[in-house]
């Protein structure tokens, strides 16, 4: 196994994270999109700024830990493990500090819709794991290094 930069080898193109996070990251918005919709026709204005408020939280927060945790696995694999789970506990803390603010500020009784807030906060954390775990699943990532064509040549 090896830590190298995966490439294209002999057709195969290997999938990087970043298309992994476009892939979650678009589902996400428009899961948050159609929710905000729902929200503006049901139940108005503040329910949609609590349904786009989420969405936005969503995105930025898993896109951030999922890059921050896939710079640190091609610089040092060994550490992935622990910043994944400082990446995550930071998620869960940036989510509850803008809770928290919301509330505090009175935004969450008089111009977001805290229920809508956090629906489609948990909907958006379902799409975005479950959109990552199908990407991340069908990812072609080699787990050898093949030789390359000076190498084969000098085999022989």
């Amino acid at each position: 196994m090896t830590t190298a930069r995966a490439t294209s080898v002999a057709g195969y193109q290997t999938t990087t994270v970043i298309s992994v996070v476009r892939g979650a990251l678009v589902a996400t918005a428009l899961v948050g999109l159609a929710a905000a919709l729902l929200a503006a026709l049901v139940a108005g204005w503040s329910a949609a700024l609590g349904a786009l408020v989420a969405t936005g939280m969503v995105c930025v927060f898993f896109a951030f830990g999922a890059m921050v945790l896939a710079v640190v696995s091609s610089l040092a694999p060994a550490a992935s493990l622990l910043i994944a789970l400082l990446t995550y506990t930071l998620k869960v803390v940036l989510i509850g500090l803008v809770f928290v603010v919301l509330s505090r500020s009175g935004a969450l009784e008089e111009t977001i819709d805290g229920q809508w807030l956090g629906g489609v906060a948990i909907v958006c954390t379902l799409v975005w794991l479950a959109t990552q775990i199908f990407y991340s699943v069908r990812a072609r990532q080699p787990v050898y290094d093949l030789p390359s064509r000076d190498e084969e040549a000098s085999d022989r």
